[in-house]
């Protein structure tokens, strides 16, 4: 701190690293608002490409009918996204991405209070950590921590899941496909975590 910045401290005013903290905190809020609409947005287009009805649709998102409606009808048909694959074991980054958060929010659940990677996962979920390399190899150590100190109490599945989707993230880049696979990196994040953890909840 700089001695001008001890001095407004002293006399009860603001400095500019005190603002910056505060601010940097509620654009991290408010960036993660905007980017949780914008996922919405894109998973209505999912849905409605999967056949889904516009009511059903409402009902799940919570929005009105014409919502919906307004949200499908700015794609013409010309430029409708290609179906999205919903199985399992799928090798893209993003897809082991949304697979790798998933199995560290069962870890959370299934050891609360003790599993290192409840914080990460949930700051990935709240929007304050992003889906960096680095943030993504911190994720894989704490998840490995897990393993290794619950490994005589893990729910059924978590070591293979863990080991499939470690194997998948260190292929290198370039064994990708130039094409790739359907469905922006958040939408294809959000589904692979949900579905490997509805996976685990089955006990697979």
């Amino acid at each position: 701190m700089t001695g001008d910045d001890q001095a407004r401290q002293d006399s009860g005013t603001l400095t500019e690293e005190q603002a910056r903290r505060m601010l940097a905190d509620m654009n991290e809020v408010i960036r993660a608002g905007e980017e949780m609409r914008g996922l919405r947005t894109e998973m209505i287009r999912v849905l409605g490409g999967l056949g889904w009805t516009q009511d059903r649709i409402a009902r799940l998102t919570e929005m009105s009918q014409p919502a919906v409606s307004k949200q499908l009808t700015r794609y013409r048909a010309g430029e409708a996204a290609p179906p999205v694959e919903l199985a399992l074991d799928q090798y893209d980054v993003p897809w082991l991405e949304g697979r790798l958060w998933g199995l560290a929010e069962e870890l959370a659940e299934a050891f609360p209070g003790t599993a290192r990677c409840a914080g990460h996962a949930d700051a990935l979920a709240r929007g304050r950590k992003r889906f960096t390399p680095r943030a993504v190899d911190e994720l894989r150590r704490l998840v490995e921590e897990d393993l290794a100190r619950h490994r005589a109490e893990l729910p059924g599945g978590c070591r293979e899941a863990y080991d499939r989707i470690s194997r998948g993230l260190d292929v290198p880049p370039k064994a990708a496909t130039a094409e790739g696979p359907a469905g922006s990196a958040s939408v294809r994040r959000a589904l692979a975590r949900r579905i490997q953890r509805d996976r685990l909840g089955e006990g697979a």
